[in-house]
């Protein structure tokens, strides 16, 4: 019998009680991998945004509309590269419920601003740029509904309608693209602000809000400046800053997320270690003098010390894989539902590592001092207990 054995047989040699403990930490893992898989996936777009890259929305709130003449203002000003416009359109397929990511773009701007994130083949681009009606779909999006290049797809708003009162646009499908980079999603699609913007009942004119790329991020604070210095005073001021800080701001919008997953984590954590702990000494105590035995056979301190603290430590790893386990066959199952918000969703290589690094401080403390105790049991006070 080798110690693996050993260790195996201690800790289920009252079943109930190792399978109650392994459910417990089985629990703590599965909302550890849940809650932290949810937490990276809103935090992925702050990695989407350049360095180099600015956005220009309303001060008063980016929800809020500018109008399209700072876009030739903009471009004007020293140190900017690039710019384009975007205006949110506010719309979704046959129900109300599905819901898209639908903007109403400048074409040649807009792909050339973005050309680092997202692949447009050539043929599409220049259909894009041709076609009133035309709309460039991501790849993600297009798989979702079944679409194809030549689609006719009718798509309405929830916030604008057109001046014959209706709420839905006609689009044609003339590319899709790819992402670039891991972090972009694609599940979105663009089309020709001329075309929203010469049919809408309202708003006529005035555009969502301005990206642009700086010649250099260390030229950003002084473009930002001149910018926001240009439209002071103005009935449309505005608020420039970085894309990733934003984006930040975006997601600041929910709480503070980091906050919310360490505090139920830890507490959850807390308590296994409260429970496991308990359990482990407990377990120790019930089995003195075997462990007084054992020392009588030849086995050293070090060997009973490893004895104990391997069972706390294989104790943690059945019930953190497990938990992480459960907590990816719950992803993958909500993972559909939730493409249209939470596209990164999923249980990174950080999270599973992060998950092991747990297991293995789970163990380690829990069972540290039982084993230390353990260790230094005398053979004649072992044998001695009852």
């Amino acid at each position: 019998m080798n110690d693996l054995t050993l260790v195996r047989k201690n800790l289920f040699r009252k079943r109930l009680r190792a399978w109650l403990m392994i459910v417990s930490i089985l629990t703590a893992f599965a909302i550890f991998g849940v809650l932290a898989s949810f937490w990276q996936a809103l935090n992925v777009g702050q990695d989407v945004g350049n360095t180099d890259r600015l956005i220009v929305v309303n001060k008063i709130n980016f929800t809020q509309d500018l109008p399209v003449s700072y876009f030739d203002r903009v471009r004007e000003i020293a140190g900017v590269r690039q710019v384009t416009h975007l205006s949110w359109f506010g719309g979704y397929y046959q129900d109300p419920k599905n819901l898209l990511v639908v903007l109403a773009v400048e074409p040649a701007s807009y792909m050339e601003l973005y050309g680092n994130d997202i692949d447009i083949p050539p043929e599409a681009q220049q259909a894009f740029k041709r076609e009133r009606t035309g709309a460039l779909v991501g790849e993600d999006m297009a798989k979702k509904w079944g679409w194809k290049i030549g689609d006719r797809v009718p798509i309405a708003s929830n916030i604008f309608s057109q001046r014959s009162g209706s709420h839905t646009w006609d689009f044609t499908i003339v590319g899709t693209f790819s992402a670039r980079r891991l972090q972009v999603n694609t599940n979105f699609m663009v089309f020709q602000y001329a075309y929203f913007d010469e049919t809408r009942s309202f708003s006529k004119d005035f555009i969502g809000w301005i990206a642009l790329r700086t010649g250099s991020p260390s030229l950003n604070d002084r473009v930002i400046k001149a910018i926001d210095q240009t439209f002071a005073n103005s009935p449309y001021e505005t608020a420039t800053d970085t894309e990733k800080a934003l984006n930040m701001a975006f997601i600041a919008q929910f709480g503070n997320i980091a906050l919310f997953v360490k505090l139920i984590v830890g507490a959850a954590f807390a308590t296994m270690l409260m429970i496991v702990g308990n359990t482990m000494a407990l377990s120790v105590r019930e089995r003195t003098r075997e462990i007084g035995v054992l020392k009588t056979l030849g086995f050293s301190g070090g060997r009973i010390l490893r004895l104990v603290l391997s069972e706390s430590i294989l104790l943690a790893f059945i019930g953190g894989l497990m938990g992480l386990g459960l907590a990816m066959l719950f992803i993958v199952s909500v993972r559909g539902r939730l493409i249209d918000i939470l596209p990164s969703v999923s249980i990174a290589p950080t999270v599973m590592l992060t998950g092991v690094a747990l297991m293995l401080g789970l163990g380690f403390v829990t069972g540290f001092i039982p084993a230390l105790s353990a260790m230094r049991l005398k053979i004649a006070v072992a044998l001695g207990r009852s």
